[in-house]
């Protein structure tokens, strides 16, 4: 059980790791990773080469953003109407089920986001929680609408939107998704394992993050969105928090003749 929609791993200097890479592999899930051209050798040396896709550019200096917007318009070069986006240092994809985490050995996460979300006219970004800001002894609802979306992202290939700016983009392109009037969906249900921020080498950790770069990243997003961010001190480190409570009113539109089905689908899942 695949996805029919593309997926892409923007990743840099982490072909030792390559996390996502190698958990979509084992789950045999088609996906395609986009890299700089100065890296295709280490690249090529562990990945089938048919998988990976050579940006045109190189060392930009402003984090993922062009790698991202590459994407997008290639997905929409090929036809797309929606794209996934991923992170490359995610471990493994889960299902919550009665409080256990199970891990996933098949596409069917991907599949199940993409049925919900084409039911909607409105719903322009989708995507799956971390685990680690899910805990075991609490209760949980099988997603939360109208919030930020991170790492793991499908999006509508009809917004009039773009990555921009070098901090925070997932939560920025959120809030810009947010007020103007769509929705956007996080699965508790269905979770990814992600390395956290400044975790390992790669990536933004050594462009973006070092000296005042989490002060500037809060920053940033304060300066974007000053209506719903605030900044502050917390667990040794500069912090942002945004408040999404005046999205709650923005309310999903069922597409046109979509029956939505009442029964139960487990898309092929056994516990």
């Amino acid at each position: 059980m695949n996805p029919k929609y593309p997926i892409y791993i923007i990743s840099k200097g982490r072909a030792d790791t390559r996390f996502t890479s190698k958990a979509l592999e084992l789950m045999n899930v088609p996906y395609h990773i986009v890299i700089e051209p100065q890296e295709y050798d280490a690249y090529a040396s562990v990945i089938a080469p048919e998988k990976i896709f050579v940006l045109p550019f190189s060392n930009l200096g402003q984090g993922s953003i062009p790698a991202r917007n590459w994407v997008w318009e290639h997905s929409i070069s090929i036809g797309a109407e929606r794209h996934w986006i991923l992170d490359d240092n995610i471990r493994s994809f889960m299902r919550l089920h009665q409080n256990t985490f199970m891990r996933l050995s098949t596409g069917s996460c991907f599949t199940a986001i993409e049925d919900f979300v084409d039911r909607y006219e409105n719903l322009a970004m989708a995507g799956m929680q971390y685990v680690m800001f899910v805990t075991r002894k609490s209760k949980h609802p099988p997603l939360c609408f109208n919030t930020r979306v991170y790492s793991c992202i499908l999006l509508s290939n009809s917004l009039p939107y773009r990555w921009r700016g070098r901090y925070n983009e997932d939560t920025d392109l959120s809030l810009r998704i947010l007020k103007a009037g769509y929705c956007t969906v996080l699965f508790y249900s269905l979770l990814c394992e992600k390395n956290v921020t400044m975790g390992m080498k790669g990536g933004n950790t050594d462009d973006l993050y070092q000296g005042d770069g989490r002060y500037q990243m809060a920053l940033s997003l304060y300066r974007q969105h000053p209506d719903v961010t605030s900044i502050y001190w917390r667990w040794n480190r500069w912090q942002h928090k945004v408040d999404y409570r005046r999205f709650k009113r923005n309310i999903l539109r069922k597409k046109p003749n979509i029956v939505i089905p009442t029964e139960d689908n487990d898309y092929g899942l056994k516990y």
